[in-house]
């Protein structure tokens, strides 16, 4: 197989990393410090506020787009156009790279704020009392949704992924909360506790035993909107 040199790049990661030079047939690689790969920008430092300022731009844009066009801002045509052509760019593939500094996390909610304060009735409200008039989450509440969904089909064999090559189940704990729950894993670096793998674990074991043992996804969504209704997907919103 023969490859594009031109298209063959080199990322160094961590540290302590030497950086050695690489060639192919005779010619250096490239040294980049971020990259796009399907869709998603991966750095050196494997931060993600890159992908955040992205996806903010693009959604941004299409936000932008609405409300220049848009003059009758009807509620259903309001939500119908955000869900289908702005929020998946905040959305998309965030098991890969959801934030968590504070700052890119107020950067992609901000978007739902201003789509909010385009509905004229309610735009002197609170956020989250616009979210309830348009039984909307947080995206902070979605992306952890998301990751659960991710999860539960993991364990009940709905995709191609084994749950084995990104957890471990905890089969040493109490019998207190259900069966499948995971095991958390120690780590070196403070930045993995914030991968897929690790920042789910808490959230999926927090699940009742109705909710984890749910026989549909369908059914696993409903219970999932159930703990949020009565506070207890675990995630504090103030």
């Amino acid at each position: 197989m023969s490859f594009n040199i031109d298209k063959c790049k080199v990322m160094h990661f961590g540290r302590l990393n030497e950086a050695h030079s690489y060639y192919l047939d005779g010619l250096p690689l490239a040294e980049v410090s971020e990259e796009k790969d399907l869709g998603i920008i991966i750095t050196k430092d494997l931060k993600v506020s890159q992908q955040c300022a992205s996806a903010y731009a693009k959604a941004s844009k299409m936000l932008g787009i609405i409300n220049r066009t848009i003059n009758y801002k009807s509620t259903e045509v309001m939500l119908r156009l955000y869900k289908s052509i702005v929020r998946p760019h905040l959305e998309y593939c965030t098991a890969a790279w959801s934030p968590h500094y504070i700052k890119d996390k107020e950067l992609i909610e901000k978007i739902q704020h201003r789509f909010t304060r385009m509905m004229p009735n309610i735009r002197e409200q609170p956020y989250l009392e616009r979210l309830r008039r348009l039984n909307l989450w947080t995206l902070e509440e979605r992306r952890i949704r998301a990751n659960l969904i991710e999860v539960y089909k993991m364990i009940n064999g709905l995709t191609n992924v084994k749950p084995e090559v990104f957890f471990e189940f905890d089969t040493d704990s109490c019998t207190r909360g259900h069966i499948y729950k995971l095991k958390k894993k120690r780590f070196m670096k403070d930045l993995r506790q914030h991968f897929f793998t690790e920042r789910i674990v808490n959230f999926w074991n927090n699940l009742d035993e109705q909710t984890v043992s749910a026989t549909s996804l369908i059914g696993f969504k409903q219970n999932l909107d159930r703990l949020r209704r009565t506070k207890k997907m675990g995630l504090r919103l103030d």
